[in-house]
């Protein structure tokens, strides 16, 4: 007999993650239901529609729709005859495992996609987070930094959290079509710029950016046709991040808001830069894994996911926190082939192959679904 299992996810528009999830968990052995938390139409419901894969739109614009959509979702649960709910993302969290709970379901699981966010930034919503936990039958921590976090900051038993690594279709950072990067390469370097270095994080504080960008100043000195690609370039630290960006040529610098065909934009780089602030404020960091794949020479903080993975010098070159000077060090060293560069990107990619292939991501994820 088939499981019947419904995701809730809040204000997603598209995570390859969960299209993944949709296409390759085990259909003979999982009914699985989506229960969508958006203002409208998203790019994950058309992938729905296309793989003819049930689920439902609650309208949902924030905290004043609450009560509706946790009645509206207690509707679909009892609908679908949900016997297991895996909630994505606050908002998701707060209804899905509320309706969940009155509903009587009794295998209810949340994936702690933040780590300690609230704790460094936001105090006073730890407690919506306790409260999750406490809702949750299961958690799924993505690292072990979250797994920790759940454990000594928030009081949770170690026997509710299993440790899933994110898995990833790692061939589509790697066979890339030739003709999608020469269209990428005109729209944002025509003028074929040299070194590129790629950055794709949003304008927020503790990603880190404010110290790459002094670092690539200083680069500019020695490589003035140097370019330097922002992407996912907007956030609530964005007035800062102009600030220095003001410092810098307008000809050596591109924003990206949103590019849809991450796989391709990974092959304009010369240099990948990662680097948020302390050790676990990243509780995964997906893009340490994409860039490796891709086999683009990065230079890392060692932040969520890396602590577990990254060899300075092995398949990436690691700074310390908040440190420009080694960032631009680490920068020349690998545009300057002051390091053996190919043997970096091939230790690179083959140190996530086996960490966070997606069969394995799939499998974990099913057995926690079918397990008493």
């Amino acid at each position: 007999m088939k499981t019947n299992v419904t995701y809730i996810v809040s204000f997603i528009n598209k995570a390859l993650a969960f299209e993944w999830l949709a296409e390759y968990l085990d259909k003979e052995k999982i009914n699985l239901h989506f229960i969508l938390l958006n203002k409208d139409n998203s790019d994950l419901e058309n992938f729905l529609i296309t793989q003819n894969i049930s689920f439902n739109r609650i309208t949902y614009t924030g905290k004043k729709d609450i009560l509706k959509a946790i009645y509206s979702t207690i509707k679909i649960l009892k609908k679908t005859k949900t016997e297991v709910v895996h909630t994505h993302l606050f908002d998701a969290n707060i209804i899905g495992l509320t309706a969940a709970k009155i509903c009587g379901i009794k295998k209810r699981i949340h994936t702690r996609h933040h780590s300690n966010y609230h704790h460094a930034y936001y105090p006073k919503a730890v407690k919506y987070d306790k409260f999750v936990n406490y809702l949750s039958t299961q958690i799924v921590a993505i690292t072990n930094v979250v797994k920790r976090i759940l454990i000594e900051k928030e009081g949770v038993s170690e026997n509710k959290i299993k440790l899933i690594h994110h898995g990833f279709q790692l061939q589509n950072f790697k066979n890339q079509n030739q003709n999608l990067i020469r269209n990428l390469k005109i729209k944002y370097n025509p003028a074929n710029q040299h070194p590129v270095i790629g950055v794709i994080s949003r304008y927020t504080e503790w990603k880190g950016i404010q110290y790459i960008i002094p670092a690539f100043s200083e680069l500019l000195k020695k490589h003035p046709s140097a370019l330097l690609i922002l992407a996912n370039a907007d956030g609530e630290y964005k007035y800062q991040i102009k600030e220095l960006l003001n410092t810098i040529p307008e000809k050596n610098y591109v924003e990206i808001e949103f590019e849809k065909d991450i796989f391709s934009l990974y092959h304009l780089f010369d240099v990948f830069v990662h680097v948020p602030i302390t050790y676990e404020m990243e509780a995964f960091g997906q893009i340490y894994v994409e860039a490796l794949t891709a086999e683009i020479p990065s230079v890392f903080t060692l932040s969520g996911i890396a602590n577990e993975f990254i060899e300075n010098e092995k398949n990436a070159l690691v700074v310390d926190f908040k440190n420009s000077d080694q960032i631009y060090e680490a920068i020349i060293k690998i545009i300057e082939n002051k390091i053996d560069v190919n043997k970096l990107t091939k230790n690179g990619a083959n140190s996530v192959t086996n960490l966070f292939n997606l069969d394995l991501f799939i499998e974990k994820t099913t057995q926690l679904y079918l397990s008493k």
